[in-house]
């Protein structure tokens, strides 16, 4: 793996280690793009903070600290500055509007929740159910936020854990492919689901993707510094993408 867009930071909360210790740990390992895409702040209304995303107050020193680092590793790694963000409905419009005027170069679209987090009827993307209407809900809300045009690719697409029909499954799955195709998005192949054995990446996704033509990226979704070089689970996400016919892109920005 040369290049990787799919890095947190600490402020995520659930992220460890510093900027500075994945990019000498990224270095040592050959990575020579390193885009680092931590949980991205959103405008919340009232008093709601989430557990799982930077604060809004601290994505100026996000960039600050990274835009230091990419100048002072210019000669050994190319760094860029992302976010993973959800598709949230009502705070699309202000997340948008509120990165506008810090150097952002990508965003990445990883549909966590359903709805929007601080509300009620929000639901889990990876917590396992077999309602239908909630996997329908899903592939709805990500399929949307893929059509706003504003994401460089979609990460984990499987992580909706449905445990009912397989027909069904499929058919809703197949309506990401579909429209991750129509827009020119890859789908990510995610390492650090594969490294700690989760239920993805899911290999009837994968085959699906591959019906559909879908091309596909590697991340690592790297939250901790001992998962940034992943030797074996690369391989292995390799050996998932020749077994479904799916063409790896490497270079994204």
């Amino acid at each position: 793996m040369k290049e990787n867009y799919h890095i947190h930071t600490w402020r995520c909360k659930h992220a460890s280690e510093t900027e500075r210790e994945y990019i000498e740990e990224a270095i040592k390992g050959g990575i020579k793009v390193l885009g680092f895409s931590d949980h991205s702040p959103m405008p919340f209304p009232g008093e709601y903070h989430s557990g799982i995303r930077m604060e809004m107050n601290e994505l100026q020193d996000y960039c600050d600290t990274l835009q230091a680092l990419k100048k002072e590793y210019e000669k050994d790694i190319e760094i860029h500055i992302g976010l993973e963000a959800e598709y949230y409905p009502q705070l699309f419009d202000g997340l948008m509007d509120f990165i506008k005027d810090y150097p952002i170069e990508y965003l990445l679209l990883g549909q966590h929740c359903l709805d929007n987090e601080y509300e009620a009827s929000c639901v889990w993307s990876s917590v396992p159910t077999d309602n239908p209407e909630i996997l329908k809900k899903y592939v709805d809300q990500t399929c949307e936020g893929m059509r706003t045009g504003r994401f460089l690719y979609l990460a984990h697409p499987d992580l909706a854990c449905f445990t009912g029909d397989s027909a069904i499954y499929r058919k809703e799955m197949r309506r990401i492919c579909c429209v991750a195709k129509e827009m020119g998005l890859p789908l990510e192949i995610n390492l650090q689901g594969m490294y700690l054995k989760r239920h993805y990446p899911t290999p009837e996704f994968w085959e699906i993707a591959g019906e559909e033509g879908n091309d596909v990226v590697l991340g690592i979704d790297c939250h901790h510094v001992d998962m940034m070089n992943l030797p074996d689970t690369e391989q292995e996400a390799l050996k998932l993408a020749d077994r479904y016919g799916l063409r790896i892109l490497n270079r994204l920005i």
